[in-house]
């Protein structure tokens, strides 16, 4: 077996290996003993028939049939013999057999790029301060009320506690209904901060059976398109809010709280706390952010191909059975997040080197903390979760990262600044 090594890039070879009939021999005999089995020729027991016949009846089938495993095995054993020392899966580019003569196949491979790591402490951020307003707070405690608001038809929509549903007739220029452009049963909570301005102008007062008209020119995503459609409203509901007491209190909260004041400090004390993860985070992907931009190498598209997969996977649990739809462009949903992908795939480089560079371990009291805590939350005894703590790499990889991140973030220089309007 000759091998041959060709450098494509920085992080990209290519191997081609020949082979002799001698080199192909061990590998072809067991192929014929594997397809043996299964073979039936008349006269002759399933699996019994004699070795020669296979050969001269299904011999090339059989060797042509085994090319791409037999390519795979010599891919492995140049690996071993020229310490190619690959990331990611190899790819098959070409093959060449001529039977009884040679073998030849070409793998292209990655490699990791070098990196030289340069400066990533001391990085400057601004931490953004988020102050929470007693507006948020009763703006959460309302949002409980209509969980459990009631309704009741009625005629008139008299203020914006009502539920309008309606049949939208889209319009041309001229005012003339533009077909296979209708929708029913579409609802307009008037009471809804997301609901467009022009909409709850147009259905301010609406009466049920009632036509109305709204034009205007609606943005979204920095597009600009606009809107002529006819609402004709079909049924309106008058919402009645939950009234707030302790009684509700105690029933939406499962008595967590008994009270409406401790209600509104335990809602405060969450927005509070959902707005000190969110500033924490964006100090952290500011952190990470600089660092990648700080460090030009090229990605090996192993990596970036894995990400992409992994993305692929999350878009399949969003539709029935897991199943993508037989008109679902791959193409373009590679194209629109490889600039995702190529991210996280220089992240994960960089990390591992950041990780060596700070010699971070994972040491046995760092797993007898994580047991220690994490034993009360899931109810599992300590000492078996250190023991499956011990033997899990995806464990020990986080806590390893944990780590990392906090060198990065107790070295930053942080500014805080009061979050914009």
């Amino acid at each position: 077996m000759d091998v041959t090594i060709q450098s494509l890039s920085d992080v990209s070879k290519e191997v081609e290996i020949t082979a002799t009939t001698e080199d192909l021999a061990p590998h072809f005999e067991r192929a014929y003993h594997e397809h043996r089995k299964k073979i039936e020729i008349p006269g002759f027991r399933k699996g019994k028939a004699p070795l020669d016949m296979i050969k001269k009846i299904y011999g090339d089938l059989i060797e042509n049939d085994s090319l791409n495993e037999i390519a795979t095995e010599m891919y492995r054993k140049a690996v071993q013999e020229k310490e190619l020392k690959p990331i990611g899966e190899p790819v098959l580019v070409d093959m060449d057999y001529k039977r009884g003569e040679s073998f030849r196949c070409k793998i292209q491979y990655d490699v990791r790029p070098t990196i030289e790591l340069k400066q990533y402490k001391g990085i400057a951020v601004d931490k953004i301060i988020h102050t929470v307003t007693d507006d948020e707070v009763e703006k959460e405690l309302v949002r409980l009320q209509r969980a459990n608001a009631t309704m009741e038809d009625v005629e008139t929509a008299a203020d914006p506690e009502h539920i309008i549903t309606a049949t939208l007739q889209d319009l041309d220029d001229s005012g003339n209904p533009i077909a296979g452009r209708r929708s029913e049963g579409i609802r307009f909570y008037l009471a809804d901060d997301q609901l467009e301005k022009p909409f709850k102008d147009a259905l301010k007062n609406a009466q049920k059976g009632g036509d109305y008209t709204v034009q205007f020119e609606h943005k979204h995503g920095g597009e600009t398109h606009s809107i002529n459609t006819k609402i004709s409203v079909t049924k309106i509901q008058k919402v009645t809010l939950a009234p707030l007491d302790d009684a509700f209190v105690a029933k939406v909260t499962k008595e967590k709280f008994t009270a409406v004041d401790s209600l509104r400090k335990g809602i405060r004390e969450d927005i509070t706390a959902y707005w000190k993860e969110q500033s924490e985070r964006h100090v952290i992907n500011s952190i990470t952010s600089e660092i990648i931009k700080r460090h030009d190498f090229q990605v090996p598209e192993s990596l970036i191909r894995t990400v992409l997969s992994g993305l692929l996977e999350e878009v399949k649990n969003d539709y029935p059975n897991k199943k993508l739809p037989d008109n679902f462009d791959f193409e373009k949903f590679n194209k629109e997040n490889r600039e995702y992908a190529v991210y996280q795939s220089k992240w994960a480089l960089l990390r591992e080197e950041l990780i060596k560079a700070e010699n971070i371990t994972v040491t046995d009291e760092d797993l007898d903390k994580l047991a220690e805590a994490e034993s009360a939350k899931i109810k599992i005894p300590k000492d078996r979760l250190i023991n499956y703590y011990k033997s899990s790499e995806q464990i020990k990889d986080r806590l390893t990262g944990d780590k990392l991140i906090k060198i990065l973030v107790d070295s930053a220089k942080i500014k805080e600044v009061p979050e914009k309007a």
